[in-house]
């Protein structure tokens, strides 16, 4: 029976170390490939480690290494029902991170525009504005903004296109594993990348949808001179986050699931006092981005369009504030 428990244990943990990337990757390719490579990462070693314990237990079989391991005594055994259950938790874990891939409104956004060029790279999607700036550069207010949970940074790429055509620059950042605290330091290190390039000083604004709107807003109270201006989408600060005062919109949907109206109204307390409350009515969690439903939201009773339309009109607004 021992012996059969050990024989086991260890193809079994490189099976779902190897299967968890396997189906991520079939499912979920190119939001993988073009996302932040950590997670292509953490597959790739997952996948890798799967091989060796399968290879090894093969090679063990072989050689009855199996019956020594039992003769050895009761802690290999614990042992090796241990790493099954850490190769199940890491392969769950694997799973969990797949992200909300872009749909293909997302996906045909990433081609630009006539007035915006999109470009891409690691750690994040650049929609540049093509055409001559109405007035000054420096006048118009960039934005950064970070994506939701797990969410495909692609996915918001429909949503901010029309405020590129208004002439702000837009910088969506690609978060490590798509989630938002690990991208913290990401707003700082965008706009030292545009001072050092030589473009023109200019006012940053900082943006984000649920998790990254959490992110956001710490951006916004980290004090950083350069950064004066929050969006929150669907989101809120962090209990431990205050935003001093600067231009602040919250726009949230009335039939959001995740965010709820009422998560959005306790807020009020960590913003500013004349900070824009903007309910989008009927409107959820996932209409924020174009990558199809999520579990747990609520449901609409108006459609995506209208919803991003007015989203669209309180950022523009938001954006314009000197």
């Amino acid at each position: 029976m021992a012996q059969r428990a050990v024989r086991f244990a260890r193809p079994a943990a490189g099976a779902a170390l190897v299967a968890a990337p396997a189906w991520v990757l079939a499912t979920r390719f190119d939001a993988v490939r073009d996302g932040h490579p950590a997670y292509a990462v953490v597959l790739a070693v997952a996948g890798f480690v799967g091989l060796l314990l399968i290879v090894g237990a093969l090679r063990a079989r072989r050689r009855g290494a199996e019956a020594e391991v039992v003769r050895r005594g009761g802690l290999r055994l614990v042992g090796a029902a241990l790493g099954l259950v850490l190769a199940v938790l890491v392969a769950v874990g694997v799973v969990w991170l797949r992200p909300y891939s872009g749909d293909a409104t997302a996906v045909a956004a990433m081609s630009g525009t006539a007035q915006v060029a999109v470009t891409q790279d690691a750690t994040s999607i650049t929609l540049t504005p093509t055409a001559e700036p109405a007035e000054p550069a420096g006048s118009v207010a960039g934005l950064i903004f970070q994506p939701g949970a797990r969410v495909d940074a692609r996915a918001y790429v429909p949503l901010l296109t029309p405020l590129a055509e208004a002439g702000h620059p837009v910088v969506i950042v690609k978060q490590p594993l798509g989630i938002g605290f690990l991208a913290l330091g990401a707003p700082e290190r965008i706009v030292d990348a545009y001072a050092e390039s030589g473009s023109q000083e200019r006012r940053w604004m900082v943006a984000g949808h649920s998790l990254g709107g959490v992110a956001a807003a710490r951006a916004a109270a980290s004090g950083d001179p350069r950064i004066h201006g929050l969006a929150l989408w669907a989101s809120y600060p962090d209990g431990a986050t205050t935003v001093p005062q600067q231009p602040v919109a919250s726009i949230y949907g009335t039939r959001d699931g995740l965010a709820t109206p009422a998560d959005i109204e306790a807020s009020r307390p960590l913003l500013p006092a004349d900070a824009r409350f903007v309910p989008i009515d009927g409107g959820i969690h996932a209409y924020f981005g174009d990558y199809g439903p999520q579990s747990g939201d609520g449901t609409p009773t108006i459609d995506r369009a209208t919803a991003q339309a007015q989203i669209i009109a309180a950022m523009r607004d938001l954006l314009a504030t000197k």
